[in-house]
């Protein structure tokens, strides 16, 4: 006899064949399963982004790319590099104002925009605390390998030579690179920072990095007003 997910190929009498039952629920829970596989989640803008699970965590396996808070609001997007250093609520920018650049490596945004009680992940998504990042790490054996086993392999977005990079979790982080306190773009093909929505001072908050010449997982105290990538993870 010959199945398929979508259906059997000759009609059968269940009656007669009790075990076709059985065979029937496995391969229908297989088909349910790479749909697991395949999730993903939109934003308020209409972006969509795959998922992916690593122990405990479901995490977006892309940069966030929303120009819009989950209840609609604009995020305000600053081009000017003085106007960005003398920020104190949220914003949001593309590397060195190129709009080319957001598709594959999101767009950068301040902790303010982090930190805004308009959420800026999508609905049943949230910033990853620092202690949520830090199960991340502790999860993937708390090494020197972590950020290779984090970052996207190959050249293609970041800079040879892309120590260590096996991207074994599916995470594929990328080297989006940040705008600084001063309002100047750097890092990109080199730098893949990502902020947490835990402050560490009163100017500064916690913070991700993965280099291009380093397989490490870094953990920064970075200015509130610098420019990172988000990756939300699942409540």
């Amino acid at each position: 006899m010959t199945f398929k997910c979508n259906g059997m190929k000759k009609k059968l009498n269940i009656r007669n064949y009790p075990f076709v039952i059985i065979m029937f629920l496995m391969l229908f829970s297989g088909c349910f399963k790479n749909d697991e596989d395949l999730s993903s989640v939109t934003d308020i803008d209409g972006n969509i982004y795959m998922t992916v699970t690593i122990g405990t965590q479901v995490w977006m396996s892309q940069n966030l790319r929303t120009t819009k808070y989950r209840n609609g609001d604009p995020i305000t997007l600053v081009t000017d590099s003085a106007q960005w250093c003398n920020l104190s609520t949220g914003a949001h920018c593309y590397y060195v104002n190129h709009t080319i650049y957001a598709s594959s490596f999101g767009r950068l945004y301040n902790w303010y925009a982090v930190n805004d009680s308009r959420n800026i992940c999508p609905s049943g998504w949230h910033i990853p605390s620092d202690a949520e990042w830090t199960l991340l790490a502790t999860y993937l054996g708390n090494d020197s390998l972590v950020g290779g086993k984090l970052k996207e392999t190959g050249t293609l977005h970041w800079k040879t030579p892309n120590n260590g990079a096996t991207n074994s979790t599916g995470w594929a982080g990328l080297p989006g690179g940040g705008r600084d306190a001063l309002g100047s773009f750097i890092g990109m093909g080199v730098d893949g920072c990502w902020w947490s929505s835990t402050a560490s001072t009163a100017i500064d908050a916690w913070s991700r990095l993965i280099l291009s010449y380093r397989a490490g997982f870094y953990r920064e105290d970075s200015d509130k007003k610098i420019g990172f990538s988000v990756r939300c993870l699942k409540n």
